[in-house]
C-alpha cells in the first residue's frame, strides 16, 4: 500500500490531534481518519476510484481546524545527495 497524502490538524496531544491519510493499493483507494495520534482510534474507508476517496478527504478536512498537508515518505525512505 502506498501513502499518497497526509493531513494533520496542527494540534499536539492525544485529545486534540487528528490526521487524515490517503493511500492506494492497486486499484483500491483507502482513507484513514485518525484521532489521538499514532496510538489513537482510526476509521477506515475504501473506494474504487481516486475521485470518491478525495471527496471523502474533502469532507473530513471541512471545519474549523487548520489542516496542514505533510509530505509522505517516498518508497525506500529519504535519501541525501551530497
Amino acid at each position: 500500500m502506498e501513502q499518497r497524502k497526509h493531513w494533520w490538524n496542527g494540534k499536539w496531544g492525544r485529545l486534540a490531534r487528528r490526521d487524515v491519510f490517503l493511500r492506494v493499493d492497486a486499484d483500491r483507494w483507502h482513507v484513514e481518519q485518525r484521532a489521538g495520534g499514532a496510538e489513537g482510534i482510526s476509521r477506515f474507508y475504501e473506494y474504487g476510484s481516486a475521485d470518491e476517496a478525495e471527496e471523502t478527504v474533502r469532507a473530513l478536512l471541512d471545519g474549523t481546524d487548520t489542516w496542514r498537508e505533510l509530505s509522505p515518505r517516498p518508497p525506500g525512505g529519504w535519501t541525501t545527495s551530497g
